[in-house]
């Protein structure tokens, strides 16, 4: 359970800053792959963020046991 609340709020978290990327960064004409559509900004931060969190949440229990 916590690891699953420990990787949602990472994607929750990064998903929010892909979007703040957009907002305050953005590319005006579409020519950047990432920064061009808000879905697209946020998708990419989500999958970040969970990558982030899965490997902070996998990482705390490798670590206990040395």
């Amino acid at each position: 359970m916590k690891k699953t609340v420990i990787i949602a709020i990472f994607t929750l978290l990064f998903a929010g800053a892909g979007f703040a990327y957009y907002h305050y960064v953005g590319c005006n004409n579409g020519a950047c792959a990432i920064a061009s559509s808000p879905i697209i900004s946020t998708a990419f931060g989500a999958i970040v963020g969970a990558s982030v969190g899965f490997t902070l949440s996998d990482g705390r229990k490798k670590n206990a046991n040395l």
